[in-house]
């Protein structure tokens, strides 16, 4: 069978660090020194790099408070190679503790702020992490966990309260800033992220000095073209790959401004946001945008700067982007990325938008669908997306057998299954473990609530597999509504459901449609925006 007929998608052979502009980076290099010393030398140092809430923070500031973490460091006695937990709100302490353990060699471990007691216990004793940095607001989560961790001897909080413990902001005062950097190379390790737990426990993901600047060279640049000029905002967090691509490693590398929103962001805090900052590039997830467009305070188009809209997380609803384009004269560029390939490999792009798309490839990275047997499927077909490239993970940490099922040599397993179409769009159709079969075929839980979406009473939406008084998979739907007041009775509840059955048999193929739809106030969610299909799964009842 022909290569082009089979989704093995790449321009030339499969990249790898050594193939994919990875010429303009030295063997020996640090990305913190290079980010800092990039705009230094491009004469920023007193131009703003971040916005948060306690005021303007230039390029030379930050420089300045990453020299310092860097002293505390090595004051406290860490070492090249060790682990430092992050568990910070997004402010001005999050690049500086995040860059300035990079520039010490050491490895900067970020971690979600929305998680349990009982997630950074495992954290904690997973990384062995001899520091923890931690926001004010989170101590408490980690209180109790302090004497149970032999390996950590330091906590570093960030805020007004220390709660008794070493201050943030007061050690950085105090230490003589250090502008040395550790003697790293492209591949040394700089950092982890954990798995965002949309499919259960989180994984280490690791990543080196590299990763980042190739995030950078490979999408950043040639998608967003950022420049110097351009104020951005992300939705997603700091702690997320999307989120650490978006607020800091894109709009460092062009010496443009970030603003940081410490708060969950919500319609509304986003919107004052908006009115209060000139935001010209916007990162969100497709239900923040849906939320977005939703809400009766969200501002006009002509309240807003923006000329560049991004999204990943989940795939975006081709309602969601028609309406607001509609809304906003900005296309949205629905990509998707992972937290093992650090951030986005297949994306729509600027004048090539295709809604109810992934897009293709970002050239960089090959992509290929294979079926159960490992082999590449026939174009439209579906099949599991595995990618190439050289952002790659290196590995997941203290998980052996994860590894070896996820990184398979240059491939990486995405768990996401895909169809692409005759022009080389892909389109998403679910998650692997999401996929249902409903009478000897499989049925995509996204195409049914993109489906969902189109009806003008829905909000949001979930499709799970579910079993019938049969014991046969039948799909049903968890449904948010706008109007939650339609659905306040039985008798409506059924009308409703009966209506959205009957929009959905109108839009697929019959034996698709939910045969059971849930009215809920909301859904489960990552902190990142993924709605958590596994958690509506173990509600449904056994065989």
């Amino acid at each position: 069978m022909a290569l082009a007929k089979t989704n093995v998608r790449a321009d030339a052979a499969v990249p790898n660090r050594a193939t994919a502009r990875v010429g303009a980076i030295p063997r020996d290099y640090n990305f913190a020194a290079d980010i800092l010393g990039r705009n230094l030398k491009a004469g920023r140092a007193g131009k703003p790099a971040f916005i948060d809430p306690r005021g303007v923070w230039t390029y030379g500031a930050l420089a300045d408070r990453v020299a310092r973490f860097v002293a505390v460091l090595r004051a406290l006695g860490v070492h090249r190679e060790e682990r430092v937990l992050i568990a910070l709100t997004d402010t001005i302490d999050w690049p500086t503790a995040f860059l300035g353990c990079l520039k010490a060699g050491v490895v900067a471990v970020p971690v979600n702020t929305l998680m349990t007691e009982e997630d950074y216990r495992f954290m904690l004793a997973d990384s062995r992490a001899r520091v923890l940095v931690v926001s004010e607001v989170l101590y408490p989560k980690f209180q109790k966990l302090i004497d149970e961790c032999p390996d950590l001897e330091q906590v570093i909080v960030s805020g007004d309260s220390a709660h008794g413990l070493k201050r943030f902001e007061g050690l950085i005062s105090a230490a003589r800033p250090d502008d040395r950097t550790a003697p790293t190379v492209s591949d040394d390790i700089a950092f982890w992220l954990y798995t965002s737990g949309s499919t259960g426990k989180p994984k280490g993901a690791v990543h080196v000095h590299a990763d980042l600047k190739l995030t950078d060279d490979l999408y950043g640049g040639p998608f967003l073209g950022i420049t110097e000029s351009d104020v951005c905002y992300s939705v997603a967090k700091l702690f997320f790959a999307y989120g650490l691509g978006n607020a800091l490693t894109f709009p460092m590398s062009a010496g443009a401004c970030t603003v940081l929103l410490a708060d969950r962001p919500t319609p509304d805090s986003v919107t004052a946001l908006l009115r209060q900052h000139p935001v010209t590039v916007f990162y969100a997830v497709p239900t923040f945008y849906a939320a977005f467009l939703a809400s009766p305070n969200a501002p006009s188009r002509a309240e807003l700067k923006l000329r560049r809209c991004v999204s990943a997380g989940e795939a975006l609803p081709t309602d969601v982007g028609r309406r607001w384009v509609e809304r906003y004269g900005v296309d949205i560029l629905d990509g998707i990325g992972s937290t093992e390939m650090l951030h986005i490999f297949l994306s729509n792009r600027d004048g090539d938008v295709k809604y109810g798309t992934t897009g293709k490839p970002v050239p960089g990275y090959a992509c290929k669908l294979v079926g159960d047997d490992g082999q590449p499927v026939p174009r439209g077909e579906m099949g599991e997306l595995l990618i190439a490239g050289p952002t790659g993970a290196v590995m997941y940490w203290n998980n052996r057998e994860q590894s070896r099922s996820t990184f398979l040599g240059e491939w990486t397993r995405s768990g996401d299954k895909y169809v692409e179409d005759e022009e080389g769009y892909f389109v998403y159709c679910g998650r692997r473990d999401d996929m249902l079969k409903v009478s000897g075929m499989y049925v995509s839980p996204f195409e049914v609530e993109g489906a969902l979406a189109t009806h003008p009473d829905v909000l949001e939406a979930a499709v799970v597999a579910w079993l019938d008084g049969e014991g046969l998979v039948k799909p049903k739907a968890f449904v948010v509504l706008k109007d939650q007041t339609k659905v306040a009775d039985a008798a409506a509840r059924d009308l409703m459901s009966r209506m959205l059955q009957d929009h959905v048999k109108s839009k697929l193929a019959p034996y698709k449609y939910p045969r059971w739809i849930e009215f809920r106030p909301d859904l489960p969610k990552t902190a990142t925006g993924k709605i958590q299909r596994f958690k509506l799964r173990d509600e449904a009842p056994s065989r």
